[in-house]
């Protein structure tokens, strides 16, 4: 049975923030009233009290007011320290009244301070915070959230049971509430599992399903076999999804997440294999990956299967020819031949825009190629399993050989070691990058530029080279680094791009003011075959503990868990990290185990 909000109450739906009947019951009350009336009074909190006034007492300080406690059935005096005109009108001796408020001993006597009228009784009153009206959006509550229709909305019995005690609740409930002034915790798992499993419905609804432009009948087994080495367990896990995603006869969308180093461009080069003899496209972000990718490309794809190279600078004629076209966003301004599988390396630094545009390029009517995205950010588990409601997602946390790169954390007074450091590397013919965070010369940074750096490295060091991300000339220097430097001073700009086998060691200054996925993709720079690595984070702030977390870890997917941790949010699919919290009740850092059941659920 689907659940129906009268078109009357839609409105009231919206002003409250709530699309549906979950959404709403997620607005749990701030407190409660307990309104039932009690014989025995309770000192120092609130009680409910049905009173007969018997006489008013007014001085310019307060207004006292003597009653008869129905229910209590003594006296009671009621006291007003700040008292407003419509509180003459409402005491005089003779008005019968319900009251709320906070009742003490004084002066040895039964008081009530500054206490609310309330028109009903005989319950426990939900409080809201909402942009209506506190008994419209009650009345809406007592409508709509019924353990019956969280059933009908997909919720499993005990949460819905939950969810319909924290509105309507008994006196157990109030009397549990205002002892650990917070919900009991199973009631606090009831929030939380209802509102990830309304996020990943709600996600869900947005994926929308394309014809594949061809159905492949494919095998990687071939081409694994025929590897020069052992692919890792992850790396077959990821090349069997995308191998039955290519025989089905829907359009594939899946995003591989892979850490720095794990080996992603095997697996891109597996999809192409299976794609042949259709054609492939494969998008990187610029023209030395998508150099990097075309050479390693002839390496291990076979010669059977036609690749070709498209750049701002190499724009082969007839595209028609080729298997596998491999190129920069240059490929967004060519005429493209038909194409059933489309890949982006480094997915996040293309625009949505950009990323759908060459999708539609090669697509043709309503039928839509496989596309594959490829990401070296890792994101937390919990952050995959709410993602792949959107897209369908593959995790490779392994790499084919165990990277061995001590972070250590340093202050200008270790600076001497440090260049003794970076001497004995390069005297080994192992080379050494030094991150800057500015360009130019600020005020308002504690930490030289790279433009102020400059002069000190290369009056101590040969073949120092330098770039920056508006550098127009930094590919060209990123390549000339490569075969002829020894220290390459630069900015973020290196994060992502070209192999560099004989970095050793990078220095990443005032790495306090860099994201910790930032700093990882620095670090994963170094140590890319096997070498000895080296990572120091220079700071004025050795006692960061960002900084310390992050020097303890070494796995992309752990960094990612503590980047959400110290972020508190994160979002793959966009490309954009964002910080603030997400959502009212879940934490996708400590609430792994709802998520999987709400994941479970939905499937």
């Amino acid at each position: 049975m689907k659940n129906f909000i009268e078109t009357r109450d839609l409105e009231k739906f919206k002003k409250a923030g709530a699309k549906n009947i979950i959404e709403l019951s997620l607005i749990a009350p701030v407190k409660y009233l307990n309104l039932i009336p009690q014989k025995f009074p309770v000192i120092g909190i609130e009680n409910f009290v049905e009173v007969t006034v018997k006489d008013v007492a007014i001085t310019p300080k307060y207004m006292k007011i003597f009653a008869y406690a129905k229910n209590f059935e003594k006296d009671l005096e009621i006291l007003f320290f700040r008292y407003q005109a419509y509180h003459k009108k409402l005491f005089f001796p003779g008005a019968v009244l319900s009251l709320y408020g906070k009742v003490v001993y004084g002066s040895g006597k039964l008081q009530m301070l500054h206490p609310k009228k309330v028109s009903f009784s005989g319950q426990i009153v939900p409080v809201y915070k909402t942009a209506l009206r506190a008994d419209i959006f009650r009345n809406l509550c007592k409508k709509y959230i019924t353990k019956n229709a969280l059933l009908a909305e997909g919720l499993p019995e005990t949460y819905a049971a939950r969810l319909e005690d924290i509105h309507n609740p008994s006196l157990q409930f109030y009397k549990n509430f205002t002892k650990n002034r917070t919900f009991p915790k199973s009631y606090l798992e009831a929030l939380k599992f209802a509102e990830i499993y309304n996020h990943l419905k709600e996600l869900g609804k947005k994926r929308v399903f394309f014809p594949a432009l061809k159905r492949l009948n494919c095998s990687s087994e071939d081409f694994i076999k025929n590897l020069p080495f052992e692919l890792t367990a992850d790396q077959k896990s990821a090349i069997k999804d995308i191998e039955n995603d290519l025989k089905k006869e829907v359009a594939a969308k899946r995003v591989i997440v892979g850490d720095v180093g794990c080996g992603k461009s095997i697996v891109m080069f597996a999809a192409a294999f299976m794609a042949f003899p259709e054609r492939a496209l494969l998008m990187a972000p610029t023209t030395v990956l998508a150099n990097q990718l075309y050479e390693e490309a002839l390496k291990f794809i076979p010669s059977k299967i036609k690749c070709t190279l498209v750049t701002g600078s190499n724009k082969p004629k007839n595209l028609e020819e080729y298997h596998f076209i491999i190129g920069t966003h240059a490929l967004l301004y060519q005429k493209l031949p038909e194409a059933v599988l489309v890949m982006t390396d480094e997915q996040h630094r293309f625009g949505t825009s950009q990323r759908h545009a060459l999708e539609k390029m090669v697509s043709f009517g309503k039928k839509r190629p496989h596309f594959l995205q490829f990401s070296a950010t890792p994101i937390p588990r919990t952050q995959a399993l709410i993602d792949s409601a959107l897209v369908d997602i593959t995790l490779i946390k392994e790499t084919p050989f165990k990277k061995d790169i001590d972070t250590k954390i340093i202050t200008k007074d270790e600076f001497g070691s440090l260049l003794l450091h970076i001497k004995s590397e390069i005297e080994q013919k192992r080379q050494v990058l030094i991150v800057y965070p500015l360009v130019e010369e600020s005020e308002n940074f504690r930490y030289k530029s790279l433009e102020e750096a400059q002069e000190f490295w290369k009056k101590h060091f040969e073949n120092v080279y330098s770039t920056h991300g508006k550098d127009r000339e930094k590919e060209r220097i990123l390549v000339e680094f490569r075969e002829k430097g020894d220290i390459l001073l630069a900015t973020t700009v290196i994060e992502v791009g070209i192999s560099l086998p004989r970095l050793s060691t990078v220095v990443i200054v005032g790495a306090e003011n860099l994201g910790l996925a930032t700093l990882h993709q620095l670090r994963g720079r170094v140590s890319r075959t096997g070498l000895k690595g080296y990572c120091f984070l220079y700071t004025n702030n050795k006692k960061s503990e960002r900084l310390r977390s992050f020097a303890k870890v070494k796995s992309g997917f752990e960094i990612a868990e503590l980047d959400l941790k110290f972020r508190k949010g994160g979002d793959i699919l966009s490309g954009k990290n964002q910080s603030g919290k997400s959502f009212r009740w879940i934490d996708i850092v400590e609430d792994k185990d709802i998520i999987e059941e709400a994941k479970r659920l939905i499937k």
